[in-house]
């Protein structure tokens, strides 16, 4: 019996509209909204450049911190009080983090939305931050790091980044910090930290029906004692790829298996470049039916996934690669994956990928931004990256409307298989050897 069958051709990628989108000044603020006709549920979302790209180095994990402290209790109520006020709404307060942004948003029926984001703007703008609270938060995230840190991954991750953009350079450490940058935070840290960025009134973000919203009443509530002027937000960071390929290798003595990380830099969200890149991305690593994956994992047999897409934020952007495979294959899946890497950038890619491609990302569209959740979310893309009104409007149109000749130049001018810096996790005594011996670039040990 055979389990082979021929796989299905891509459809057609569904229709999808994004909804009105309306901005305003009010209360000393910015207001993006979004129109949701009939909606009853309402997100408002607090949008503060207060990322992680504004930790200082050496204080990474502030923003993360922060975060979890903001549920410890207001200057008018203690914890137990704020989680009774806010759960009597049938709403949480979420919170998000990345590299340019802090988000702090509440989903709840639309009567009760002002409701809700008083008690949003009490957390953020007046949190108690106990220093016995603040402290135990730390230790609380520190602890997580470290069990996160024990397992495969975050130890390469970190490597590829800091080679990639400099650990001198707060994008060149985690996200998030690691367990000995967030254990060694100071509560004075935090608190200076709150008072950088967490009283900038920020923007409000609101989706839901603006018939039954008074978005300038919600903003006065949302901006309520906020202060400070605009800040320098910065522009696109001139990262310099690598002169050469180079392996570095982070030993973990009797690993049964190695862990692949492989990038380089790559231009910022609002690169005018970006569709056709992301289509490119998504031939080459992005999808389950991608090259990468159909090499490594169903051809091969090296691995149970592989993938491989560019990602970027308002200052910067990479291409990587990543992989768990068996130690004893380690060197063919790098030198396989470098390979595919170089096919693509030389040869582009052909129209039947191109098709199912096209046809993914954009059917995600009507799939993804649904809620009014995932709309607030995209708003946020536009104020962070200052991207049109229209352009999530316009975004299915161009995915559908790259061409063949468009992602085999994206390919070409933004793969760079030759300036790689291949991570590799994994016992060093194993396959050092091997990897030398691969000539795909030089060998070194991360100390």
């Amino acid at each position: 019996m055979s389990l082979i069958a021929t796989r299905p051709g891509p459809g057609a990628a569904r229709a999808y509209r994004f909804p009105q989108v309306v901005r305003r000044t009010a209360a000393g603020g910015q207001v993006v909204a979004a129109h949701l006709p009939g909606q009853n549920l309402a997100v408002a979302l607090l949008l503060l450049d207060g990322g992680a790209g504004r930790e200082p180095v050496g204080k990474e994990g502030l923003g993360a911190v922060l975060a979890k402290a903001l549920e410890e209790g207001t200057a008018q109520r203690d914890a137990t009080a704020y989680a009774l006020a806010i759960e009597a709404l049938g709403t949480e307060l979420a919170t998000g983090l990345d590299w340019d942004s802090f988000q702090v948003s509440v989903q709840v029926p639309v009567d009760r939305l002002t409701a809700a984001v008083e008690l949003l703007a009490e957390a953020v703008r007046t949190p108690r931050l106990d220093p016995a609270d603040v402290l135990r938060v730390r230790d609380d995230e520190a602890t997580a790091l470290r069990m996160d840190w024990a397992n495969p991954g975050p130890r390469a991750d970190a490597v590829l980044r800091a080679e990639l953009f400099g650990a001198q350079h707060r994008w060149g450490r985690p996200l998030y910090g690691d367990p000995g940058s967030v254990a060694a935070l100071e509560v004075d840290d935090v608190t200076v930290f709150h008072s950088e960025w967490f009283i900038r009134p920020g923007t409000l973000v609101v989706a839901g029906d603006l018939e039954r919203i008074d978005l300038d009443a919600l903003a006065a509530t949302a901006f309520a004692g906020a202060g400070g002027g605009p800040v320098e937000r910065g522009g696109p960071i001139d990262v310099p790829l690598a002169g050469q390929r180079r392996i570095i290798l982070v030993d973990r003595p009797g690993s049964v298996q190695s862990t692949l990380r492989l990038g380089h830099p790559s231009p910022h969200r609002a690169h005018p470049d970006h569709v056709p890149m992301t289509l490119a991305g998504t031939v080459l690593g992005g999808a389950f039916t991608s090259r990468l994956n159909h090499l490594i994992r169903e051809v091969r047999g090296y691995t149970y996934g592989i993938r491989g897409d560019f990602a970027s934020s308002r200052r910067f952007g990479r291409f990587a690669v990543s992989s768990g495979v068996q130690t004893a294959v380690t060197a063919p899946a790098l030198v396989e994956s470098v390979g595919e890497i170089s096919r693509t950038q030389l040869t582009g890619v052909t129209e039947e990928e191109l098709e199912v491609a096209r046809s993914w990302r954009a059917g995600q569209l009507s799939v993804e931004l649904q809620s009014p959740r995932a709309i607030a979310a995209a708003l946020t893309t536009l104020v962070v990256h200052d991207l049109p009104d229209d352009y999530h409007a316009r975004l299915r149109e161009q995915l559908l409307a790259a061409t063949v000749e468009d992602v085999s130049a994206a390919a070409a001018t933004y793969l760079h298989p030759e300036s790689l810096t291949m991570v590799i996790e994994g016992d060093a005594a194993v396959i050092r050897d091997e990897l030398v011996a691969s000539g795909l670039g030089e060998v070194a040990d991360h100390t």
